[in-house]
């Protein structure tokens, strides 16, 4: 039998901008996150039971390790031993130290619970930042052997193209209009509009995926504050509940898999999380979804169950996924145009939909949403994180 869960609710939240952030170091990013998360919750270190900690490349871009005391202790948390948990998934670190915070509170083991994720990647040179993103693929079997993550991403597009049909103008289609989105976020790397022609002509890097194509690695920053639900509503006005969560694993290594062209792990995730709430796909408003490289957030969708497999990339070119279609997805930008800074990003969808849900989205407001969703994945999708949010 289920143990009965706690509802657990969002009361605060914090983001930097993300983009080449040479002037701030990674502690400092991610101390000026969580003070603005801390702040808006209206709640001092005395209150704070935990924190969880996302991160993917610290130790190999920085040298440095132990990210979660480092983190705590330049908050100013050290003096009171508060218990901090660095949580590493390659891109899914944000969303899965999310969960776990998540998981902490509906436990009971906790009350108040911050949760952030930070990353610096650009200080690096892009040799250093290609190995530490390829270490989120089978070392033994992709990586050693030349493949880039580009390049298993690349394989997956075609299998995807040669499955269903997805066109090189429906991949471009998913990069222009999470431009288009970015376009109305002064947090974005990358706040400009942008046409799938120029996609398309972008220069190749692994066919048939384009410069475009794919999501910078940026340094960035994003922390929320997690409390029982009862509490929530003497602290916030408006907190938004975490009505799902789930996670999913795969195999690591593209060829142990069936099919190139879908991603079970999310399914997986997708289902238990949905389950949890009692929801459907139908009904989310606003989603943010894991869009590394476009081919992931057509694949995505499908698994979120949006679209049929093999549906995602015509329901994008035709509308379906931006203002006034289906479901708008990805109205930061998303990893593509917000900027993807590995251990922030899912953390940096949960600022996002909670912001969407609290009516606080500014030019980027979807009307009347009440029901979003997080999809954070790592890897190709050996790991992957879904989250359901609501207001009631």
């Amino acid at each position: 039998m289920s143990p009965k869960l706690r509802e657990v609710a969002i009361i605060g939240t914090g983001m930097t901008k993300f983009g080449e952030l040479w002037d701030k170091s990674l502690r400092e990013l991610g101390l000026a996150a969580g003070l603005q998360a801390i702040h808006e919750a209206n709640i001092g270190s005395e209150d704070i039971d935990a924190m969880y900690v996302g991160n993917m490349s610290a130790g190999v871009l920085l040298q440095q390790e132990h990210v979660g005391a480092l983190i705590a202790d330049y908050c100013g948390l050290a003096e009171r031993h508060i218990p901090t948990t660095r949580v590493e998934a390659a891109s899914a670190s944000g969303g899965l130290a999310f969960r776990h915070a998540y998981m902490s509170i509906a436990g009971g083991f906790y009350d108040t619970v911050v949760v952030g994720g930070a990353e610096k990647m650009t200080d690096s040179s892009e040799s250093q930042t290609g190995t530490s993103v390829i270490a989120g693929s089978d070392e033994e079997w992709e990586a050693f052997y030349g493949a880039t993550f580009a390049a298993l991403h690349a394989m997956c597009a075609r299998g995807h193209m040669d499955e269903h049909g997805t066109t090189r103008e429906q991949l471009s289609a998913v990069a222009a209009k999470n431009h288009n989105h970015a376009a109305n976020n002064p947090l974005a790397q990358f706040p400009f509009p942008m046409k799938p022609e120029a996609v398309t002509a972008s220069g190749l890097v692994a066919s048939p995926l384009r410069m475009m194509d794919c999501a910078p690695s940026s340094d960035g920053a994003a922390a929320l504050v997690l409390c029982e639900a009862e509490r929530a509503k003497e602290l916030c006005e408006n907190p938004v509940l975490i009505s799902g969560s789930g996670q999913g694993s795969d195999t690591i290594a593209l060829h142990d898999r069936p099919k190139l062209c879908h991603f079970p792990a999310i399914e997986h995730a997708a289902a238990a999380a949905f389950l949890q709430a009692g929801r459907k796909p139908a009904e989310v408003a606003v989603a943010e979804v894991h869009d590394n490289f476009t081919i992931s957030e057509i694949m995505a969708l499908e698994g979120l169950g949006f679209f049929p497999h093999g549906k995602a990339g015509p329901a994008t070119e035709s509308g379906e996924t931006t203002y006034g279609g289906k479901v708008v997805v990805n109205s930061s930008g998303g990893l593509k145009a917000r900027g993807h800074a590995p251990g922030a990003t899912g953390i940096a969808q949960a600022v996002e939909i909670t912001h969407q849900l609290q009516g606080r989205a500014d030019k980027r407001q979807v009307d009347g949403a009440t029901l979003g969703l997080c999809e954070n994945h790592g890897g190709t999708a050996a790991t992957a994180v879904v989250h359901l949010l609501e207001v009631r």
